[in-house]
């Protein structure tokens, strides 16, 4: 259960406290339970939903937005504004925009896009509720991690020693398709055919941000991991909006 715990500690802001550093083994294991740590969130947020049911639509939507944020500490929207102020801010070279990601400073290109993004997400969330289409706030946490265990067993981390590092040299490949083969099923099975038009969307933004990312960068870094995590959810969610 030690991966298990590893990735709650790393992509959540629950109380999770683990004696020491983990061994680069048991780091690489628990890109395994990402998907795990998101189908947690879907059903905490599926709940507050439940617990929320009466209550005036907009409040509701900024409730369950503000909890999905609370949920993950702000981790990878943090990934979002440092990827979207290097992509644009680095021109095109790729040692710029690796430079300008490690800066902890956010411009203005970082502030528009995470307005725009959670502007989206709660417009999105409010059709979705609005609709009773709750259960799908299961599956859409679930598919933004899995697209990191995709992202991994797909894409080389460009950025030598750290966490990143570990995780990637020390995943099991063969365990982590099948981990995401098992996603899939989970999403078709808990939502049907909105859980394979779900699918449809996180893979063509999968597809579209990854080539970004080799072109510019030779690979992926944890910036832009965290931002193809929001990207996939927020995606993922307009598109069952209009579906």
């Amino acid at each position: 259960m030690l991966p298990f715990w590893i990735a709650l500690q790393f992509l959540s802001s629950l109380p999770v406290r683990l004696p020491g550093m983990p061994a680069p083994q048991a780091l690489g294991r628990s890109l395994l339970f990402y998907p795990v740590v998101g189908l947690l969130f879907g059903v905490i947020l599926w709940a507050l939903d439940l617990a929320l049911a009466g209550a005036p639509p907009l409040l509701h939507g900024a409730l369950l937005l503000t909890a999905w944020v609370v949920l993950s500490g702000a981790l990878h929207l943090d990934g979002l504004a440092d990827s979207a102020d290097a992509w644009l801010g680095g021109f095109g070279d790729r040692e710029r925009t690796l430079t300008i990601m490690k800066d902890p400073r956010s411009g203005p290109i970082a502030v528009v896009t995470l307005v725009l993004v959670l502007l989206l997400k709660f417009a999105a969330l409010l059709a979705v509720v609005g609709q009773g289409e709750g259960l799908i706030l299961v599956i859409v946490p679930l598919i933004g991690r899995a697209a990191l265990l995709g992202l991994f067993l797909t894409t080389p981390y460009v950025r030598a020693g750290g966490l990143g590092q570990a995780l990637a040299d020390h995943l099991p490949r063969k365990a982590g398709w099948w981990v995401l083969a098992a996603c899939a099923l989970a999403c078709v099975a808990l939502a049907g055919i909105k859980g394979a038009v779900a699918l449809l969307v996180a893979v063509g933004v999968f597809v579209w941000a990854r080539r970004l990312m080799v072109r510019r960068l030779g690979g992926t870094t944890g910036d832009t991991a965290g931002a193809l995590l929001e990207l996939t959810e927020m995606a993922v969610l307009v598109g069952l909006a209009l579906a």
